[in-house]
């Protein structure tokens, strides 16, 4: 039995070598058949994991991460065969997607079968299942033999951790344990297509982009942000909400030219240089007396794997300002855009 939360600390477990993986496996198998949450690590961002058919245990995700009952989770699964069983169609889209993209950071919206709890679909009639890339999860989950519902381990509407020590930071003292599987790959969240739409929707980009996704199986919308009181409606996917992936402290998106530009419109903003914290990746400060500056790769899918960390870097530093540099209107960057606006919101 797990400790009380108010008086846990996770087990934090490596998996850098055949014994330490092998024995993370084994803990994490043992707590999800028993009911509980455990922090695993994907491609994308680290997810907080309960067995996706047992609705008492997808409560603790909302209980832990305090996420509201209207934000559907993602089920992951580890085979095809394993996402039929969690639908009621897999028309043939589905099947030339996976094809392509999975094992990947793709999840595809389909319609729910009655072995998903409501509380996983937000009472909707749709899922979203993804096959992740990441072999730690996937050995959990074929141990398991049940999907599970994961969406990133930090407290609603916050930072997603890409590193064992975020998840630690925020929900250490919530959670039994913490599988280490080392950064990951990616960085930010899964592309989300629903494919109960015609064409079918993008509800969230991801580093999986339109022209990919169009390339397989032709034309594809892309839904806008609910905002407001659309907001207290029950949402067809996560990532939807105007305001997410924030860190605690205020965010902008500026663009600047030379140093000077930057120092005038910090003040513009209510900020001292020395209490702001710059993220750019073309326009480096070098002269300004800045509380931290991190550079970040000019391209896209470097960019996107470091940026959460960088932001979690920049919101632990005392700053009262942190400032991105505007990233390319280009496709490739959407997604990373999407991010940053939602933190900015």
């Amino acid at each position: 039995m797990a400790p009380p939360r108010s008086r846990m600390k996770a087990e934090i477990l490596p998996t850098h070598t055949k014994t330490a993986f092998a024995h993370a496996v084994k803990r994490a198998v043992e707590l999800l058949e028993s009911g509980e949450v455990v922090a695993l690590p994907t491609e994308t961002v680290y997810g907080l994991a309960a067995n996706a058919l047992d609705a008492t245990a997808v409560a603790k995700i909302f209980k832990v991460k305090r996420r509201p009952a209207r934000n559907p989770v993602i089920v992951h699964v580890a085979s095809i065969a394993m996402a039929k069983r969690c639908v009621t169609a897999w028309p043939a889209q589905a099947q030339q997607l996976a094809k392509a993209f999975w094992p990947g950071p793709l999840t595809l919206v389909l319609p729910k079968a009655e072995v998903i709890p409501d509380i996983v679909t937000a009472g909707g009639p749709t899922v979203g299942v993804r096959w992740p890339a990441h072999r730690l999860i996937q050995a959990v989950i074929r141990r398991c033999g049940f999907p599970l519902a994961a969406p990133s381990a930090n407290p609603a509407g916050r930072l997603s951790p890409t590193t064992a020590e975020h998840v630690r930071d925020t929900l250490g003292h919530k959670i039994p344990l913490i599988i280490d599987g080392g950064p990951t790959r990616v960085g930010i969240e899964s592309t989300v297509l629903d494919l109960t739409t015609e064409p079918p929707t993008i509800l969230r980009p991801g580093m999986i982009g339109a022209a990919s996704i169009q390339a397989v199986i032709g034309p594809v919308q892309t839904a806008r942000t609910l905002a407001g009181a659309h907001q207290r409606t029950a949402l067809r996917s996560p990532g939807m909400l105007g305001r997410h992936y924030a860190p605690r402290t205020r965010l902008v998106i500026l663009s600047w030219r030379h140093e000077h530009e930057l120092e005038t419109r910090l003040h513009q903003l209510g900020a001292s240089p020395d209490r702001c914290y710059v993220i750019a990746h073309t326009r480096t400060p070098r002269g300004l007396p800045l509380r931290g500056v991190s550079v970040l790769p000019r391209e896209p899918a470097a960019y996107a794997r470091a940026l959460y960390a960088e932001l979690h870097k920049a919101d632990n530093a005392g700053a009262k300002l942190i400032a991105v540099e505007a990233p390319p209107a280009q496709p490739a960057w959407a997604a990373i855009l999407d991010r940053l606006r939602r933190a900015a919101a």
